[in-house]
């Protein structure tokens, strides 16, 4: 059995509150807790032949500063349209959907064949899941980047697997969940 009544939704994010019951261990636990919710976004991790992955340097008004990013972002533009999505099982399709738009947007290639790699869940205060995808089939978008008003992304640059490393050590990738996966997709390449 699940309850679930929304304490606060302001079209993007609500609070929830739930009680439901688990099965751990051969028996039933019954569980009452709060979360936040939001719609999922995407990261695409492109990587090209010289095994260098592909970081824009994007300001980022959370930090006020400037911070290397995988491309990406949001699913969905509402709340709603995200629980349409999750009623019709439809969530996974418009995350493929999104993929090539935001990567043409963010900085102008065109990608075929991403591949997920993970699906990255915040925690069990926060529902906010953020897919990953490897990309190694892209070309040039002759129009380039073309962003939304709110982004300020000043180019993107290509690193060596060393140097991703380093970056994640001194902090200059910010997104952890980020972080985690760099680092375990540098260490299960095999190079």
């Amino acid at each position: 059995m699940k309850q679930e009544n929304i304490l606060f939704d302001n079209g993007f994010f609500e609070l929830v509150k739930t009680e439901e019951d688990f099965e751990v261990e051969g028996g039933v636990k019954h569980v009452k807790r709060n979360f936040v919710r939001r719609p999922p976004g995407i990261r695409a991790l492109i990587v090209n032949e010289k095994d260098e992955i592909l970081l824009s340097r994007e300001f980022r008004y959370e930090l006020n500063d400037w911070d290397y990013r995988l491309p990406g972002g949001k699913v969905f533009e509402s709340l709603k349209d995200y629980k349409e999505a999750l009623e019709n099982d439809t969530v996974f399709e418009n995350v493929l959907k999104t993929v090539p738009k935001e990567v043409r947007e963010e900085i102008g290639l065109i990608v075929s064949n991403p591949q997920l790699i993970k699906v990255s869940l915040a925690g069990s205060g926060v529902v906010w899941d953020l897919y990953y995808f490897e990309i190694k089939d892209y070309r040039k978008d002759e129009n380039g980047p073309q962003l939304e008003e709110e982004e300020i992304i000043n180019g993107y640059e290509w690193f060596k697997f060393e140097d991703i490393v380093k970056m994640c050590k001194s902090n200059e990738i910010h997104e952890d969940r980020t972080v985690g996966v760099l680092l375990t997709y540098i260490l299960n390449s095999n190079r």
